[in-house]
């Protein structure tokens, strides 16, 4: 009778064991799930469908941060054409009007606008980042890659490292160029030697401004521009209602 006593004793306790040795398992595994599935990296996303379980990683820096280049400078002029209907496509494409730049980008152009300023000009925007899901639409409507990128390879505005602009005066007046933006004509090549003498002197002019810090012009786009290190930036399909 001791001896069952003793044994019904033993493996009662062995349960109990068994039995508290599972639960600080399971709770040391779902411990675990809760941790790896804390995200460590900003995610951005190269898909024209973005969702936030299919997306790239990238690790962010200050350089490379999306930000409005309203909060940079505002002196700025915002005139963003695809977010209207007054462009080639003839249809809004944004669905907003913003100036978002990668912040070091966008802190170049802040020292073009304050260089023209002690001349009493500044710059007007029509256009910096774009998402790649509206640079297909372009390509299916203008597929000539002198004016329109492939979105096979992508833009330099889909990286939010390419900027279109034009010059202004301190009333905020476009100065006048030799062709009007989004001119697919050799009149908005860089060497078009047509126009006025006046129209000539302020495209030199832009140029100028923008070389200085370091942005190189497109041959066949007196308005466009690419900041140095854009190849750095990955393309990116990223709605503007995501950028803060």
């Amino acid at each position: 009778m001791f001896y069952q006593s003793l044994r019904f004793i033993i493996l009662t306790i062995t349960t109990l064991l068994l039995i508290v040795s599972c639960r600080h398992s399971e709770s040391i595994t779902a411990q675990s799930v809760i941790q790896t599935s804390t995200p460590n990296n900003i995610v951005i996303s190269a898909n024209p469908t973005p969702t936030l379980n299919q997306q790239q990683k990238i690790n962010v820096t200050d350089e490379s941060q999306l930000v409005d280049i309203q909060s940079i400078n505002q002196n700025i002029v915002i005139d963003i054409r695809y977010a209207t209907k007054n462009n080639f496509l003839k249809k809004q494409l944004y669905p907003e009007a913003r100036c978002v730049l990668r912040y070091g980008v966008a802190q170049k152009l802040a020292k073009v606008q304050a260089e023209l300023e002690k001349n009493q000009l500044g710059l007007k925007v029509y256009d910096c980042y774009r998402p790649l899901s509206v640079q297909k639409i372009m390509w299916q409507t203008l597929p000539d890659n002198r004016y329109v990128a492939n979105p096979a390879y992508g833009s330099r505005h889909n990286r939010g490292a390419a900027v279109d602009l034009t010059l202004v005066n301190r009333n905020r007046q476009e100065l006048e160029m030799p062709s009007a933006f989004d001119t697919f004509t050799p009149a908005s090549h860089r060497d078009y030697d047509g126009g006025s003498t006046e129209s000539r002197k302020n495209r030199q002019l832009l140029e100028d401004a923008m070389r200085k810090q370091g942005f190189t012009g497109l041959s066949t786009e007196w308005w466009h521009f690419d900041a140095p290190g854009w190849e750095n930036f990955p393309v990116m399909d990223v709605p503007f209602s995501q950028i803060h």
